[in-house]
């Protein structure tokens, strides 16, 4: 009896994540000193030593928290965090936490279509015994008890003896959730070096969470209010600024506490054989974790941000030494062929420096498919949601950006898109509706591609609604691109009726504002009946642009290739001028208004006759339009460069580059660039 209140004890310690009293560190004490004697007796072939110790038997958190007359919920605290002592390990448990975070929304989606699936209800309860005892290791008090109460009835369903039912999942979701505010209070507080002073409510989470594991319905409690929304950015807030190689999952300090909390299930009636499987699989993971972790290291943002530059002033340099040789004129001179070899080598530390900064698609992914659960569900529609192409790696900045456009786009596909489940049927659609989200490479760009089998766009409720709010003249005549284009204008909307989730015509605009940010571009493609594709087209790298080099006068510009269609010299009659709108050009049967860049920058050109020039015919939101420059010079990757605070916000431009011959040119920004012209 003695040896199971010293065992109890410890459970309820390590379970509530409360510090030991003396008490309990006396009762600890004489575990051992009993122990010890045991061993001696056995060995001198003595029976063994009777243990005695005056032990009570420990309450539990709940009811301790409650003698001590505290009016708040039990769990709902500050976040105790010692920066001070644990600043290296809580950087660690939270880049851990954020991993089995991901995992553990993946497997829950996975476990919402398919219940039973052994798989991810394995890889869920793992992750919440990780993070339950590493938050008890570290004192988290609200991160260690909600995460012990889920694993608690995630231990039932793997044992059988609970089906995860829609409900429940929802619940663990939230509990998840809690568990991620909890997490990004972490991230916070090692940027800014203070303690969080917001409290994240979990109590209602944990009596929900206890009554699913009773067999009881869900209390219908309101929960407690939450804090402040953490914005999407903040999803990414990187850990501490430190370079260190990777630490095994679990830190050191844990491998002597996780194997003394077991599933709680199993605490009490485990066998001594049980416990020692337990323990030998536990330290058979943690090897393997060790294997695994040699070959990654975890490095600072900041230093991957210098390393670009660095190797976009190595790329400058080699366009400088390629000019310099190739004004020798000597093909086959010495120098040439060093010049060859760095430029190969150059060229290869550029990639290998870019993929450093490279990240997988598959977290922003995971999160439209949690987005698209709860809005199918808040909608009353069935929707089949698909993914391709999720570990297709791009720029983590273009990673980090895209997260808020692709929100609005998921939730207008599934409130304005797919029709309800009746419509649907009444159209001869099956009743429930497909959004297929990919990812693709495509030249030097990534494409996001969002389709679904709705209802479609059409024009002329666009166009009828753009008049009617004074967006456009009624006698304007637009193309069905430039009638798609206005989607994007701010505070248009072609809802009825304004509800919670869309209606007050914000939401695409910022779509639009963000990829333009990216110098991406948004494509739409649809079929009133039949259903529409959103098509965004994205550079891979921020660092690097692929750009057509052109010459207007003595000044070379650069535009960037995603926005040029074509370039040509036009013909005498192509050229023509409108009272009141100025030059167009006219091209394959439809008439371009023609922009001379000279005009533009106030510089003089070669000659005035546009004719005796090149036309650039470039793509922006739908509309195009002609450029007219002197000459085609070249077409070339650069390394962009911010113009400084004084330069900022020039309209038309968007940055500069250091060409071969040292000279500095200026890279143009189609939208701005057009807008003021």
């Amino acid at each position: 009896a003695g040896i199971g209140n010293v065992h109890a004890l410890l459970d309820s310690r390590l379970d509530a994540g409360r510090p030991f009293d003396g008490a309990s560190l006396d009762g600890v004490r004489r575990l051992i000193e009993w122990l010890q004697e045991t061993l001696i007796g056995l060995k001198a072939g003595v029976g063994p030593v009777p243990f005695v110790a005056d032990l009570a038997a420990p309450a539990s958190a709940e009811s301790a928290h409650a003698a001590q007359g505290s009016s708040v919920p039990w769990g709902d605290q500050l976040l105790e965090l010692n920066l001070a002592e644990n600043k290296e390990i809580l950087g660690e448990f939270y880049a851990e936490a954020v991993e089995h975070l991901q995992q553990i929304e993946a497997a829950l989606l996975t476990l919402d279509q398919q219940p039973d699936h052994p798989e991810a209800l394995s890889a869920i309860f793992r992750s919440f015994h990780t993070i339950k005892g590493n938050a008890g290791f570290l004192g988290l008090v609200p991160m260690h008890v909600l995460a012990h109460e889920v694993e608690s009835l995630l231990d039932l369903a793997r044992n059988n003896q609970l089906r995860l039912t829609p409900p429940i999942i929802t619940e663990i979701l939230h509990s998840r959730d809690a568990l991620q505010a909890l997490t990004q209070q972490i991230a916070k507080a090692l940027e800014r070096g203070q303690i969080p002073q917001t409290v994240v409510p979990v109590s209602h989470l944990i009596q929900a969470v206890k009554a699913f594991t009773k067999g009881a319905p869900a209390p219908v409690s309101a929960p407690a209010p939450m804090p402040p929304p953490i914005l999407a950015a903040d999803f990414f807030a990187p850990p501490p600024p430190v370079a260190t190689a990777k630490t095994p999952a679990t830190p050191a300090p844990l491998a002597a506490v996780v194997p003394l909390i077991p599933p709680v299930a199993s605490v009490s009636s485990a066998p001594v054989s049980e416990a020692a499987a337990l323990a030998n699989r536990i330290e058979a993971q943690a090897a393997q974790r060790s294997n695994t972790s040699g070959h990654t290291v975890r490095v600072s943002t900041d230093k991957l941000d210098s390393l670009m530059d660095v190797v976009g002033e190595l790329a400058i340099v080699q366009s400088q030494l390629i000019e310099s040789a190739r004004a020798l004129g000597d093909d086959q001179s010495l120098l040439q062929r060093n010049v060859t070899q760095l430029s190969r080598i150059a060229k290869e530390l550029q990639h290998t420096s870019m993929s450093l900064r490279m990240i997988p698609v598959k977290p922003t992914f995971q999160k439209m498919e949690r987005l698209v659960r709860d809005l199918a569900r808040n909608f009353s529609k069935k929707v089949n949601f698909q993914v391709t192409g999720e570990d297709t790696e791009l720029d983590r900045t273009v990673v980090e950006e895209i997260a808020d456009p692709l929100v609005h786009m998921v939730r207008n596909a599934l409130d304005h898109g797919l029709e309800s489940s009746s419509d649907r049927v009444a159209a001869g659609k099956p009743e429930q509706g497909t959004v297929h989200l990919r990812a693709y490479h495509q030249g030097s760009n990534i494409v996001i591609e969002l389709k679904d089998d709705g209802r479609g766009i059409d024009p002329e409720k666009i166009l009828k609604k753009a008049v009617e709010k004074g967006i456009v003249s009624e006698h304007v005549k637009l193309t069905t691109e430039e009638i798609f284009a206005l989607l994007f204008a701010p505070g248009f909307s072609t809802a009825e009726n304004i509800t919670a989730f869309s209606g007050r015509g914000v939401g695409m605009d910022v779509v639009k504002r963000n990829i333009d940010k990216l110098r991406g571009k948004i494509e739409i493609e649809s079929v009133v009946g039949t259903g529409s594709t959103f098509r965004i087209k994205l550079p891979l790298t921020m660092a690097i642009i692929d750009g057509l080099v052109v010459r207007v006068g003595l000044e070379k510009f650069i535009l960037p290739s995603t926005s040029v269609q074509m370039a040509l010299r036009p013909t005498r009659e192509a050229i023509s001028t409108v009272h009141g709108s100025g030059e167009v050009l006219e091209l394959r049967g439809r008439i371009l208004p023609l922009h001379r860049l000279h005009r533009r920058f106030g510089i003089p050109a070669d000659s005035d006759v546009p004719w005796e020039g090149i036309v650039v015919i470039v793509e922006h939101a739908g509309r195009v339009s002609a450029l007219l420059v002197d000459e085609m010079v070249s077409k070339q990757e650069v390394v962009i460069k911010n113009l400084g605070a004084f330069m900022q916000g020039l309209p038309g431009i968007s940055g500069a580059a250091i060409l071969g011959d040292g000279h500095i040119a200026l890279i143009l920004d189609p939208a701005s660039l057009l807008h003021a012209a």
